[in-house]
């Protein structure tokens, strides 16, 4: 995933969540997932993939289930 790639995938996250604050990691080494993270908050890996000359992301969002709220039962 390349600076381009990154800046991209940024601008359109930022767009279609309506959240200026979120900001993507460039991989420490060639070949790995991107971090994604909401300010400082981490919530997520962006994948990048190619095949027949298609280029696609995956955004996967990671919840801690201690990060929930508690919800009254019914």
């Amino acid at each position: 995933m390349n600076e381009t790639d990154i800046a991209r995938v940024q601008a359109y996250l930022r767009a279609t969540l309506g959240c200026k604050d979120i900001h993507i990691d460039a991989p420490k080494r060639r070949g790995e997932s991107a971090e994604v993270r909401v300010r400082d908050e981490f919530i997520g890996t962006l994948h990048r993939d190619e095949d027949e000359g298609e280029v696609s992301f995956s955004l996967v969002i990671s919840i801690l289930d201690e990060d929930l709220p508690k919800v009254a039962k019914r």
